[in-house]
């Protein structure tokens, strides 16, 4: 009789969001494997599910999700700050989509076993957070963690700051629903925190009617983006995704200092930023349309005081000076950090797997290369060779190191010739396919091309020069 409380297992996954599913869909592509996934959120899709409900996808739903079951139709956004380019999957979407990854593909297999409301407590032992029983787990191969991001969203973090009795503070998920909480209409609304979530409502408060001169925006920092244009799939945007690459090349191969490749890739129409009068310093990857920005230069009552340390009854106290607010102001917090950001670690080592970006920003397609290269390159220290670990970007100084590692990865899986044809097939790539439809009659994409193989090595040779003159010090697993 088999026992409840003990299970065996291949893999052990922890963590059923994003990169945990993305891992497992090819694990399970890729072998006879039998998988164990456990998370403690009660549905698949981790963040997602606390996720306020007008929050989208920042780049193309081409690009996310696993490997095996395409996210969306693939159409193009016919209205809105995103018309033109290919569509991004609602908040909604994604969890839909991630539960039918859940039923329809991996739990259908016969393969692989979901333990949803669970702690892993490591040591062999997993608990119910419903009922408190503990199942113990033997892993026969190896242990994946796949929540070494740390995701966190406004609705489950804890501010940073104190706040008075009688202030009305509030998470963005709340917005959608303030009429049916009753209380007066806000005569003005506050957002805290500078990044892609901050934007988001900006947007958000801004398309459903409140007037910009009743939003006062708190930017601790600001923020270079990436311009949704470059990162658009399929031919009819070769040269506007493409073509941004070999621009970013150009960049990457001459400027003189961090500052400088910045407004270099600017002036390339590679990013972009919402005060042209302020340099940024800060680099989170956020990917955003022009459209947005040119809704979000709308607000100018910006807030540069640093950090909120207290919202007190009459205003906002910050380190350096107190700024009064009106009676009845709406707080909207927005500074949850999104990303936790460590240094990495060996992916593989021993009986465990730590996920982590191989390619910066694309977790999903970083998870599921993980997984190919699990199954089919036997040696852990040619696993790492080909899974070198590239650190999510904070600071503007940071880029280099992170697009560094994008190269020097790129160079070594072409000398992988099996995995250089997962990569081609491989949906979430994207561009792949997109570059090895130009056929050698297409004179004027031939020739980005034939930059972008000629800038290879002076990009990475300068990058390296950068990301020294902003650390003083290059890991070896990025050099080249």
């Amino acid at each position: 009789m088999t026992d409840p409380t003990r299970i065996e297992t291949d893999y052990l996954v922890v963590g059923s969001g994003a990169v945990g599913l993305a891992f497992a869909d090819t694990l399970l592509t890729e072998s006879e494997a039998r998988i164990t996934i456990v998370d403690r959120h009660g549905k698949p899709g981790g963040h997602w599910n606390d996720a306020y409900a007008f929050v989208a996808l920042h780049q193309p739903s081409a690009f996310y999700g696993v490997n095996s079951l395409p996210l969306g139709s693939g159409l193009k956004d016919t209205h809105g700050l995103n018309a033109g380019l290919y569509e991004l999957a609602s908040g909604p979407e994604v969890c839909g989509y991630f539960d039918a990854v859940m039923r329809r593909r991996l739990l259908a297999s016969g393969r692989v076993d979901y333990y949803p409301m669970t702690d892993w407590r490591g040591d062999g032992r997993m608990v119910s957070l419903l009922t408190g029983e503990e199942t113990r787990v033997q892993v026969r191969r190896k242990t994946v963690d796949a929540t070494w991001f740390g995701t966190s969203v406004p609705s489950t973090h804890t501010p940073g700051f104190s706040v008075a009795d009688g202030v009305r503070l509030v998470t963005p998920n709340a917005l959608p629903h303030l009429a049916q909480q009753g209380g007066p209409t806000p005569g003005r609304y506050i957002i805290l925190g500078a990044g892609k979530t901050a934007m988001d409502v900006g947007v958000w408060l801004i398309g459903s009617g409140v007037p910009a001169d009743r939003i006062t925006w708190v930017r601790p920092r600001e923020s270079w983006l990436i311009n949704r244009l470059t990162t658009q799939p399929g031919a009819e945007f070769f040269h506007e995704s493409i073509g941004a690459q070999a621009r970013a090349y150009q960049a990457f191969a001459t400027a003189p200092t961090i500052d400088a490749l910045f407004e270099q890739l600017e002036a390339a129409g590679n990013m972009l930023r919402i005060d042209r009068s302020v340099r940024p310093q800060m680099f989170h990857c956020a990917t955003i349309s022009t459209g947005e920005v040119e809704t979000l230069r709308l607000i100018t009552d910006v807030l540069r005081h640093g950090r909120v340390r207290a919202i007190e009854a009459g205003g906002l106290r910050f380190d350096d000076a107190f700024v009064p607010v009106e009676d009845g102001a709406l707080y909207i917090d927005c500074t949850a950090s999104a990303v936790t950001r460590r240094p990495p670690v060996p992916i593989f080592e021993g009986d465990r797997i730590t996920l982590q970006m191989v390619r910066v920003p694309a977790p999903t397609f970083s998870a599921a290369l993980a997984a190919w290269v699990e199954v089919h390159i036997a040696n852990e220290a040619r696993q790492n060779e080909l899974c070198a670990t590239g650190g999510l970007p904070d600071q503007v100084g940071d880029y280099p190191q992170a697009e560094l590692a994008n190269l020097r990865n790129q160079l070594v899986w072409s000398s992988e010739p099996e995995l250089r044809r997962w990569i081609r097939e491989s949906r979430l790539d994207g561009f792949a396919k997109v570059v090895k439809a130009v056929t050698p009659d297409e004179a004027d994409k031939m020739a980005v091309l034939l930059d972008l193989r000629d800038r290879a090595w002076p990009a990475a040779a300068n990058l390296e020069r950068l990301a020294r003159s902003a650390t003083g010090s290059l890991s070896a697993s990025t050099a080249i």
